[in-house]
């Protein structure tokens, strides 16, 4: 396995361990940032193998480095660094740097967020790699369409620190509607139908995890409609998740 081999080259362990790896979500094509989550889970292991604590920005750049710079992933560098930090991040991107802001919240609030947030499997699994790949080539014509949003991100965090679930699950929607524009295969008949059903049951906004074309569908539902889009959607299997502590 290409990560596991180069997790080993870069950490130094050429022999003597025995690695499995176990997931509670669907290997690959599912848009959660498995790879990169086993990368940095791997390299965090490897390195107390031998005894020793790698700084979190360091585990981050090194999985970048396997999964963008020597294995070519056509991919950013969102998915290593959240998964070495964890939590809720607000993370920014520039020529200066990368900057990796802990969002706090009351825990009243992050309940109530986390209670307003469905995640299905939409039973579609995808190759990342094609949709990128045509999304990058778009980069210029869509240039105006990445700078909207970019500024949704920043719109979203500010809703969700203000606790305005409506807000919030508005911008996903508006991000949905955006990132669609990027790709030719992003959505598809079968995903825009499971979500006008979700809207319609009231969900108030969503979209697919990581680059689309697949995988899992993340809805904002509040006002008590989180069942009835669970009825909507019962033909696909529901994954709960909580946020960290």
């Amino acid at each position: 396995h290409g990560l596991v081999r180069e997790a080993m080259k870069m950490t130094g362990v050429t022999m003597g361990v025995e690695i499995t790896t176990l997931a509670d979500i669907p290997s690959e094509g599912t848009g959660l940032g498995s790879s990169s989550a086993i990368t940095v889970g791997l390299l965090q292991a490897l390195y107390a193998y031998q005894s020793q604590i790698v700084p979190a920005e360091i585990l981050a750049e090194q999985a970048c480095q396997i999964e963008i710079d020597i294995l070519g992933k056509p991919i950013g560098r969102q998915d290593q660094y959240i998964s070495t930090f964890g939590n809720m991040r607000f993370i920014t991107f520039g020529n200066g740097g990368i900057e990796v802001e802990k969002i706090e919240l009351p825990s009243e609030d992050k309940r109530k967020l986390n209670n307003s947030l469905l995640l299905f499997y939409t039973g579609i699994t995808r190759n990342s790699s094609q949709i990128l790949k045509e999304q990058k080539a778009n980069i210029n014509r869509q240039l105006n369409t990445l700078c909207e949003i970019k500024k949704l991100a920043f719109e979203a965090r500010d809703a969700i620190t203000r606790g305005a679930l409506t807000d919030f699950g508005e911008i996903m929607h508006q991000g949905w509607e955006l990132k669609r524009r990027l790709a030719s295969r992003i959505s598809n008949s079968k995903i825009d139908e499971v979500y006008e059903a979700a809207r319609k049951a009231g969900a108030i906004g969503g979209k697919l995890a990581g680059a689309g074309g697949g995988g899992f569908l993340l809805l904002c539902c509040v006002n008590g409609k989180q069942d009835d889009v669970r009825n909507a959607l019962r033909g696909l299997r529901e994954f709960p998740f909580r946020f960290q502590s």
